[in-house]
């Protein structure tokens, strides 16, 4: 889990490598293009599809509707309300949402473990996103987007798990994301995509579509299988934490000491999380 959300932190970085003028949209649509396309090849090559009983239908557009909008919420409630506040409320909200469908859908209690360390993740992400920054402004509506986006993904990984119980994870992923690619594609062809021509816009592409997006699903969907959806979400807080520390020794960013006390408090949060259940 922790592999997969070193990866999606290497997302941003990634995207300061690309041609100024790309649109987050259009970044956001060539990765799950990309990354759909990589995980349907693997799933096709490695075979196994007869594997397990008859797919159920709910689960799997609920895991399709939520790895689709889940970019598109996202990057429309960013553009709304700036990039601090739609990260923060799109990440952070995913964990709250999981564990409560957890326990509306299972009667399973996340468990203190869960609480103290979503706490710690959630406050140690705000003053990380928040840090030192005076252009915060928030917007109502790009506030209910990016809640959006932490819903979709939390419903996303529930019904991932649901179908992870008697199918190879490769498998479920090929269906899952193949069947996103077809969500996403008419956007394809709507916005500007002539960046992908330049050599440096391309390698931007296939880093975001086959490591953060291709790679890093499948890796957490095989986490998946052996942990719960709840802790599974929280853990994906590694996400900003990897984010901050690239944008310091990669980017050059200068971070101040509430920022760094977020980074703390993130990986005190992920230490709880790993603890052991008693």
């Amino acid at each position: 889990m922790l592999t997969a959300s070193v990866l999606w932190g290497t997302t941003g970085t990634a995207q300061t490598f690309a041609p100024p003028s790309v649109s987050p949209l259009a970044v956001g649509t060539v990765r799950m293009v990309f990354g759909g396309v990589v995980l349907v090849l693997l799933a096709v090559i490695k075979g196994g599809w007869r594997a397990g009983p008859r797919w159920p239908i709910r689960p799997t557009l609920l895991a399709t509707a939520g790895v689709a909008f889940y970019q598109l919420f996202f990057f429309a409630g960013v553009a709304r309300t700036g990039v601090a506040v739609g990260t923060i409320v799109g990440i952070g909200s995913s964990p709250i949402f999981a564990g409560l469908l957890t326990w509306l859908i299972w009667r399973q209690w996340p468990g203190r473990n869960w609480f103290i360390a979503t706490g710690l993740a959630l406050l140690g992400c705000t003053l990380l996103i928040l840090a030192d920054n005076s252009s915060v402004h928030v917007n109502i509506v790009g506030i209910f987007l990016a809640m959006g986006a932490g819903l979709s993904y939390a419903i996303f990984t529930i019904a991932s798990k649901m179908l992870l119980v008697d199918r190879p994870a490769h498998v479920v992923t090929g269906v899952l994301f193949g069947l996103g690619v077809l969500v996403v594609l008419p956007l394809w062809w709507y916005l500007d995509m002539s960046w992908l021509a330049e050599p440096r816009g391309l390698l931007v592409g296939l880093h975001l579509g086959v490591v953060t997006m291709a790679t890093a699903y499948l890796v957490f969907t095989l986490g998946l299988q052996r942990v719960s959806a709840a802790t599974a979400v929280s853990l994906t807080l590694a996400e900003p934490l990897t984010a901050g520390l690239l944008g310091i020794f990669v980017v050059g960013e200068q971070l101040g000491p509430s920022a760094w006390l977020g980074i703390a408090l993130l990986f005190a949060g992920l230490l709880v999380l790993t603890r052991p259940a008693k």
